[in-house]
């Protein structure tokens, strides 16, 4: 009686309080957290009414408790029972921008209502005394969380948790934690449209704290959620239980997160709850291709503290994918009946599965022959369960490739990132004549890759060893948005272009071609470029030399020349300018295998065709040892290093053993 008195003359007093619009004096280095009791939270996301005995509220804010809001809606966000859910936010719940002031564009910070670097942090808790009705024996709930720390913080220290604890006298106490560590997080900006998390980074990048706008981007989607999910505890009828949700700030309290809370319900079953996962793994190992055999595996699991019994009908189908034929014998389970149904050509399994249990399956199929490149092998299973323990499988659950999660919901079930198809991509390599790279796709300022279909062959040096002079660059360039810039003295070292041909049906190289610019006029300076094997062995030489051909400093001229055994000296390949100079232009360059004993050397300039060709002595290692290009300078520091493109950069290739 003492303890409810004074309970009322607490309440008595907050209320002269607010309505007094009285001050609350909050110190340097703390802050006080507000309460009320909660009622309308509570009653928002009950199912059942009757069974409050009592709730109280707490939060951060001293201005009116703006950390919660009872909504009909919220872009996305709709009641998953009734015309009302709440939210709990660590900033203010409800606001259409996740950003201060609520203003757009504005930065990623939102609300906080306590001083930074301070503890508690940023918090908001509703507390709820339920009574269990008669044959209860379970307490389930919907909720959905949303981040604006997703995705930089992802790993990090700052995750913003929420707790949701429910404490049965008989059960004990079981605990619900959330954040965007726990991997429930398959939603982005795109896809929670109106919420306030809605939000993209201006720059394009989320990996830093950016000015955000809600103008949809990809990439630069700079908050997201969770999918809507179901979670419960076990409690026993009759009893009364305390349910405590809890959102706070970690770490710090300017980035917000909010938590979608709704549906509070008692069950008189144990739920099952089923999960079916799927791996695909080629045999034959390496490129997935023709005539190769795949084992798929199947995990069907029982999260649910609930028995999957054996029912009427298969509890789990697959029909084989097209363009394979299944391997006689290959069906395998540990435990129950799996079997190949020849007439629907599907994979069949009867069995239980008791609570908290999974079981494996296993299948095998032969790839068909003669298919194109890049043909999908698609295949996906259905899993059929008991969803309300009345002996008839009523529910499906499709089976997930165990790599993907692209937050679409194809089963309906409610639950994003759980149903993908688990696909691979047979590889039918076609020998080509050529492959071609021209930086199109690579990123400026770093390193340059190439791949044909799938496979590397090609890969330059990191441009951080040669201080951004050995990079892809895009302000200037031959026919793609994208060159390649070399600007190289001999204290950088040299510079390599590294080639993996074996890659590609272990190819052998019998020409080697280039677009490159120059500028035409420079100071004294010398480059080479010549073609290796992988120990360093030389297959041709070439150099660019800038001469003297007058008295100013503005007469130094390129001029381009290959080395040549025969006379063992340099021979020049000249342009159809006066001299023979490079001046400033697009040139094309050609090495080409001839014959045993010789190489041809060809130069063209845009607009031109061929402006010289030559033929020279081969040098002592083979063209088909190929494996690098050599890029270095014989000048220490020149006061001007000249720049060279490159670009249309192919490789002629034969798959002569």
């Amino acid at each position: 009686m003492k303890k409810q008195l004074l309970k009322n003359i607490i309440t008595i007093f907050v209320l002269i309080t607010t309505t007094f619009n009285s001050f609350i004096i909050i110190g340097s280095d703390q802050a006080f957290a507000l309460s009320y009791d909660g009622l309308d939270l509570a009653l928002a996301i009950l199912e059942n009414e009757s069974t409050l005995v009592s709730s109280t509220y707490t939060d951060m804010d001293q201005y009116g408790h703006r950390q919660s809001i009872v909504l009909p809606s919220l872009g996305i966000m709709q009641p998953t029972h009734g015309s009302t859910f709440a939210l709990l936010s660590t900033g203010i719940a409800g606001t259409p921008i996740v950003t201060t002031g609520e203003t757009n564009p504005g930065d990623e910070r939102g609300t906080w209502f306590t001083k930074q670097n301070t503890n508690p942090r940023d918090s908001a808790t509703l507390t709820m005394t339920l009574q269990v009705p008669m044959y209860m024996h379970y307490l389930y709930y919907d909720v959905q969380f949303f981040s604006a720390e997703f995705p930089e913080y992802i790993g990090s220290k700052f995750d913003d948790d929420l707790t949701i604890t429910v404490v049965s006298p008989s059960k004990g106490t079981s605990k619900f934690v959330f954040n965007v560590n726990s991997g429930y997080f398959v939603l982005n900006s795109n896809n929670i449209g109106g919420t306030g998390f809605d939000i993209f980074a201006q720059s394009g990048n989320p990996a830093d704290v950016d000015v955000v706008d809600t103008t949809p981007r990809n990439p630069g989607a700079d908050a997201g959620a969770s999918s809507l999910i179901v979670e419960g505890s076990p409690v026993s009828p009759n009893e009364q239980i305390t349910v405590t949700i809890k959102i706070e700030d970690v770490g710090d309290n300017q980035f917000d997160s909010a938590a979608f809370i709704d549906n509070f319900r008692f069950s008189g079953y144990a739920r099952t709850k089923i999960i079916a996962k799927k791996d695909v793994e080629d045999i034959n190992g390496g490129e997935v291709e023709c005539n190769d055999t795949l084992r798929y595996t199947i995990t069907i699991s029982n999260t649910g503290a609930a028995a999957q019994g054996n029912n009427p009908g298969n509890e789990f189908e697959d029909f084989i994918p097209e363009n394979t034929t299944y391997v006689p014998g290959s069906a395998y389970s540990q435990y129950g009946t799996i079997d190949y149904d020849p007439t629907n050509n599907k994979i069949i399994w009867n069995g239980n599965i008791p609570a908290e249990t999974s079981r494996i399956l296993q299948f095998q199929v032969l790839i068909n022959q003669n298919l194109p490149n890049a043909q999908i092998i698609s295949n996906q299973g259905s899993v059929y369960w008991d969803s309300d323990e009345n002996g008839t499988n009523d529910a499906t659950e499709l089976t997930d490739d165990i790599y993907a999660n692209d937050g679409i919901d194809a089963d309906g079930d409610g639950e994003t990132g759980d149903d993908d198809p688990t696909n691979v991509a047979v590889f039918a390599f076609d020998n080509p004549a050529f492959v071609t790279e021209d930086f199109s796709d690579d990123f400026s300022g770093g390193n340059a890759t190439q791949c044909y279909l799938s496979r590397k062959w090609f890969q330059t040096q990191d441009e951080t060893t040669c201080n951004s002079c050995f990079e892809v660059v895009s302000f200037y360039h031959y026919l793609t948005e994208k060159s390649f810039k070399t600007k190289i003295r001999s204290s950088n070292g040299p510079q390599y272009w590294n080639y993996s041909l074996s890659a590609l049906n272990n190819a052998k190289m019998i020409w080697w071609e280039i677009w490159f610019a120059c500028g035409d006029t420079s100071e004294n300076y010398s480059f080479n470029l010549n073609l290796q094997d992988i120990n360093g062995q030389d297959i041709t030489k070439m150099k660019f030399e800038y001469v003297n051909n007058g008295s100013k400093p503005s007469d130094w001229l390129l001029e381009l020349y290959f080395w040549d055994p025969a006379i063992n000296n340099w021979t020049r390949l000249s342009s159809n300018y006066l001299g023979g100079y490079l001046r400033n232009n697009w040139y094309k360059l050609r090495i080409e295998k001839n014959g045993t004993n010789y190489i041809d050397y060809s130069l063209g300039r845009i607009n031109r065709g061929i402006i010289d060709f030559k033929t020279g002595q081969k040098l002592s290692t083979p063209f088909s040892s190929f494996a690098r290009v050599k890029m270095e300078s014989t000048m220490s520091d020149p006061k001007v290093c000249p720049m060279f493109f490159w670009d249309e950069h192919k490789i002629g290739l034969t798959y002569q053993s």
